[in-house]
């Protein structure tokens, strides 16, 4: 073997041992690179819960003019001035602030997997916020008689059924969404309710069930 062909082969070699140690290189600083990402979107990542029973009340204005008390751990379903008024006390159990998006009403018990889409919400029409591990409301209203589900909501307030209430929401660079389901029970207040949130559901990212 002539000395050229050996420097051809040292060469090869060499490239060689390079390529895999950029290949290396370049896998490790993709890994934590991920892992910075994830780190990152957990800091940001809301989850929102209903408050505490003994968080303190939410006064709650709305653009009729109207305005509720909602005491922690609770909501309030009445009919005010022919407006149908919603609201319910929440804590962001996440780290991250919550930006809510949109809700839906069901005038009754919803349960399973039906995970509604975006499309089927209401936009929030003043910008809400929770602070992570804080606590904060929600809040929405029928004001229009027309509107297909006026009649059905305003039944299920003077009947003192259960509601079911989705709220949309995301951190506050409008990715993470997460939908989370919340059943509304009335207690011993009139108009008053008991929240709990029985199904959360990731939209922006893979579900962990």
């Amino acid at each position: 073997m002539d000395w050229t062909t050996i420097a051809s082969l040292g060469t090869a070699a060499g490239t060689l041992v390079l390529a895999v140690a950029t290949f290396s290189s370049v896998r490790s600083a993709n890994r934590t690179a991920r892992a910075a990402e994830r780190s990152l979107q957990a800091g940001l990542r809301p989850l929102l819960v209903p408050s505490r029973l003994e968080d303190g009340e939410q006064k709650v204005y709305f653009a009729g003019g109207q305005y509720a008390m909602v005491p922690g751990g609770r909501a309030i379903a009445r009919e005010d001035s022919g407006a149908i008024l919603l609201a319910m006390s929440l804590r962001n159990a996440g780290s991250g602030v919550a930006v809510l998006h949109g809700w839906r009403l069901a005038p009754r018990d919803l349960h399973g997997d039906d995970r509604p889409g975006p499309g089927d919400f209401t936009n929030q029409t003043r910008d809400l916020y929770v602070p992570g591990g804080d606590a904060g409301f929600w809040q929405g209203a029928y004001r229009d008689p027309a509107h297909p589900a006026y009649e059905a909501a305003l039944q299920a307030i003077k009947d003192r059924d259960v509601l079911t209430v989705d709220l949309l929401y995301g951190d506050f660079e409008g990715g993470q969404r997460v939908i989370t389901r919340f059943i509304l029970r009335p207690g011993r207040d009139d108009g008053v309710l008991l929240s709990s949130a029985i199904r959360h559901w990731n939209l922006d990212r893979d579900d962990p069930r």
